[in-house]
């Protein structure tokens, strides 16, 4: 076990309390397969933005099948404190392991990205990361408010972590003033120490 690895599928389940195991594969239909992404769209364009810039999405870490779709019409939802999770969730492709240090450029380098791709509207999510003492709540908010300034015309949707509620993560988030505000509850009460282990409902 290598806790700096990037931990996916397997590696990332065989450590927690629940077995997963792999039914039969189906034949998918045709009408839900999607193209990658082709020339004529902005899909190439965005990646190499999001790579030159050092940012993750959400889209491409967690293996959306509609990236495609997305990338193409210039549309992702941005990825911030790297692409490590401190949690292994079984529903979800982010990979687990122990997160490098938060990047101190990654709120100039997404108010830039975003200023470049002249968005209107950004949705930000991020990786939970226990490891921080306020659950990365202070990064969150330097990032909301830099987009803030530096697009002052773009309106920022935060789907956040629920931060294992820390004292004072919540404020410091709402303090920086995004537009909407969101949390994915994910499951029912009665499931949920099993599908998202390490959390509460």
């Amino acid at each position: 076990y290598n806790p700096l690895a990037k931990q996916k599928a397997a590696a990332k389940l065989s450590r927690i309390p629940i077995k997963v195991e792999q039914g039969e594969l189906l034949k998918k239909p045709d009408w839900i397969r999607v193209k990658a992404g082709s020339p004529t769209t902005r899909f190439y364009e965005i990646k190499q933005i999001l790579r030159e810039s050092n940012l993750h999405t959400v889209c491409e870490e967690a293996h959306c099948p509609n990236i495609g779709e997305c990338f193409g019409k210039g549309t992702a939802t941005f990825m911030i404190m790297g692409d490590k999770c401190t949690r292994r969730c079984p529903f979800c492709d982010v990979a687990h392991g122990r997160p490098e240090p938060l990047d101190v450029e990654e709120p100039l380098n997404l108010a830039r990205t975003i200023a470049a791709l002249e968005l209107s509207y950004v949705v930000i999510t991020s990786v939970d990361r226990d490891d921080l003492p306020d659950g990365g709540a202070a990064h969150f908010a330097e990032v909301v408010q830099a987009v803030r300034r530096g697009v002052p015309g773009c309106a920022v949707e935060v789907l956040t972590p629920d931060f294992k509620k820390k004292p004072g993560a919540l404020a410091t988030v709402l303090g920086s003033g995004p537009a909407v505000f969101a949390h994915n509850v994910e499951t029912t009460p009665r499931l949920y120490r099993t599908v998202r282990p390490g959390s509460s409902y």
